[in-house]
């Protein structure tokens, strides 16, 4: 009988066949709390292995600990969703050898499924795992709920390991991902800290402008004419969307209606709107606070979804094509309705798309949150710094000076106009920015490519450089 425990997370490397050049992926659920790609790069080293490519779907300043790697060659590349934190500074200033290829969250499992991400050897980080090796996200000390991005790698990868400290002798009443897309389990005291998954600002706002563009865009999504029975949502998880989402749930009250799904990192806010009945479920590809980790092991209309479920373009359907309306954020938003999540204004890693152009490509309505001016300078600008989100599949940008259309909808403005809500083109809003901030110098760039940018369909739409 093959016996699939193995003593040490190094060990299974060895017998998964690690060698120089290997792709090792990993995923992000346990976000900034994750303990497992940290240990795991530390047995590559430990092991004498160079030039790997780290394909995790999100990376957080946790991953700090990798920059070290990076500089002695056990690390030479980077697949990534998001980043952020030191390692993405030490990218940008061009320590990676490199270019990171940044991919969409639906793009991410097309790759992966398409071949085109090939995965050596993928090392789950796996809150419960059974004698057979089956994985769930819901059970053990360092529950993180949903599994989803961990999915496709499960899946595809020629070798699977999944490390664990929560062990159960007999079997797992739910399964994410299946005993026979497991070779190896690994059982260690803590893959890391589920407080960690909270990170960023997860709770309601009490700005007064972050609330007066949550109110705006509720007013949009209400006279667009799409909040009726059977209303789909994804929105984020800062404090403006956030806000919506409870306005949201006023004229939903009020107009009594009852919505479809629920979709995209999931929160205590959309637990309670899934509780009180105003959704039928929530799918979940990833738990952003620990009520939500919560929920998803106990309540059956709270399903797990994978990635590819989510988002993937390839599929033969995604929740993403469904959704009514999206609420999403931004860095930038330039005169062609463009989005930037990815860098700051100077050019430095900040994030990446994420969910962000999969919703944005999906939605009926997709909407963009921000304020005219962060940190003193535009956010309406010329030209996006870096583009995430295509200007395309933005149908409106709600400032606190004013709500702007994307010009192919007209049929939406005038309905908004109808409502008697601000709009304004989106030229005004810049010119008003610029009023406020003065006109920002235009950053210099060194040469160096420090990151290609994939659309969700594979197609590269720009390149980061390395800052000066």
């Amino acid at each position: 009988m093959k016996n699939k425990f193995i003593a040490t997370i190094a060990d299974a490397l060895r017998q998964c066949g690690l060698a120089d050049g290997m792709t090792l992926s990993f995923h992000h659920h346990l976000r900034n709390g994750d303990h497992v790609v940290n240990m795991t790069m530390d047995a590559v080293a430990s092991l004498g292995i160079k030039n790997i490519t780290v394909a995790c779907s999100s990376l957080f300043p946790v991953h700090e600990h990798l920059v070290q790697y990076i500089k002695s060659g056990v690390i030479t590349g980077i697949d990534t969703d998001y980043m952020s934190g030191p390692l993405a500074r030490a990218v940008s200033e061009g320590l990676l050898p490199t270019p990171v290829m940044f991919r969409s969250h639906g793009g991410r499992p097309r790759a992966i499924g398409e071949g085109s991400l090939k995965i050596d050897i993928a090392v789950i980080a796996a809150p419960a795992v059974d004698a057979l090796g089956n994985i769930n996200g819901s059970e053990g000390p360092s529950a993180c709920g949903s599994l989803g991005y961990a999915m496709p790698d499960a899946k595809h990868a020629r070798h699977v390991v999944a490390v664990t400290d929560h062990l159960v002798r007999g079997g797992l009443g739910r399964v994410s991902i299946p005993h026979d897309q497991v070779d190896h389990v690994v059982v260690v005291d803590k893959i890391g800290d589920p407080a960690g998954i909270v990170s960023g600002s997860i709770s309601l706002t009490r700005d007064p402008v972050a609330l007066a563009i949550a109110r705006s865009a509720q007013a949009v999504i209400r006279a667009s004419g799409l909040l009726k029975d059977g209303f789909n949502y994804q929105t984020g998880a800062g404090g403006a969307s956030l806000a919506a989402s409870i306005f949201l749930q006023e004229d939903m009250r009020a107009m009594k209606l009852h919505g479809g799904f629920l979709l995209g990192g999931i929160t205590k806010y959309m637990v309670e709107m899934l509780e009180e009945g105003l959704f039928d479920n929530i799918y979940d590809v990833q738990c952003f606070d620990l009520s939500s980790v919560q929920s998803i092991a106990r309540n059956p209309r709270h399903v797990e979804i994978s990635a590819d479920t989510y988002a993937n373009p390839a599929s033969k359907s995604a929740c993403v094509d469904y959704l009514d309306a999206a609420l999403l954020g931004a860095t930038e938003v330039d005169l062609n309705f463009n989005v930037n999540v990815t860098t700051d204004s100077n050019g430095n890693i900040i994030g990446g798309s994420g969910g962000h152009n999969d919703a944005a490509a999906g939605a009926k309505l997709t909407i963009i949150v921000a304020p005219l001016v962060r940190a003193r300078l535009p956010i309406v600008v010329d030209k996006c710094t870096t583009l995430t989100t295509k200007g395309e599949t933005v149908d409106v940008l709600v400032t606190e000076r004013g709500i702007a259309v994307n010009p192919a909808r007209k049929e939406l403005a005038d309905r908004l106009r109808d409502a008697r809500l601000p709009v304004c083109d989106i030229a005004e809003l810049h010119e008003a920015a610029v009023k406020m901030t003065g006109k920002p110098l235009a950053f210099e760039h060194g040469e160096k490519v420090v990151g290609m940018v994939e659309y969700r369909d594979g197609t590269i739409v720009d390149r980061i450089y390395a800052t000066k």
